[in-house]
């Protein structure tokens, strides 16, 4: 499971902390009624148990990526692509292009899975000021709330970099076998037939405007 520090970096403004903190604690334990604190203990344990499922499936995402980008450079031999450059690379800018998009995905994955550990865990303190302990809370506590990174240096920032620096190849790769010289033949085709018709259309008006 993540550490809960990972993903509790960020300030949430005081009036939808207390919004959602009346949600959450929206009976007390009188109206309730007597299994009041069996139930709070059965949906605390719960709780965290999603939040161990949503780290394992943000793992599982990672690995799935990774494998995915490796897989695609190993595909189009990006090592061998400055030897071969203009003999096989016909599609190679497809591959390339579709693997920058699956890079951002991938970057807009983690970040959603990050940004949804941050608001569980924030319950989970929430929920752990009515337990006798609150071990989420006081580890937090004990790596100094993520800002101070002697005692802890978040993976998080370390996982969002990834995405980019397989992008980045993307990027490299996608410069070095675009057609660019056929992106600019079609242009400069069709500035020709552009210049040819307003030639005409020019010579036109004027035979117009002299007869």
């Amino acid at each position: 499971m993540d550490n809960p520090s990972e993903d509790q970096s960020q300030q949430v403004p005081s009036n939808i902390e207390v919004d959602y903190k009346q949600k959450l604690f929206s009976q007390n334990s009188q109206n309730y009624g007597d299994k009041y604190r069996e139930h709070y203990l059965d949906i605390y344990k719960m709780y965290v148990d999603t939040s161990e499922k949503i780290s394992d499936r943000r793992q599982d995402n990672n690995s799935f990526f990774l494998t995915l980008n490796t897989a695609i450079i190993a595909i189009i031999s990006y090592l061998q692509l400055g030897e071969k450059a203009g003999t096989n690379t016909k599609f190679y800018w497809l591959v390339s292009l579709s693997g920058i998009i699956l890079c951002y995905g991938w970057y807009r994955l983690i970040r959603s899975y990050k940004d949804l550990n941050t608001g569980k865990f924030k319950i989970i303190h929430l929920m752990e000021e009515k337990l006798p302990l609150a071990p989420y809370d006081a580890e937090w506590e004990a790596l100094g709330r993520g800002e101070d990174p002697n005692l802890f240096l978040q993976f998080t920032k370390t996982e969002l970099i990834i995405p980019w620096v397989f992008m980045g190849i993307h990027i490299a790769v996608l410069i070095q076998v675009f057609p660019w010289k056929s992106i600019f033949n079609l242009f400069k085709f069709i500035h020709e037939i552009i210049c040819s018709n307003l030639a005409v259309n020019l010579g036109q008006f004027l035979s117009f405007t002299s007869s």
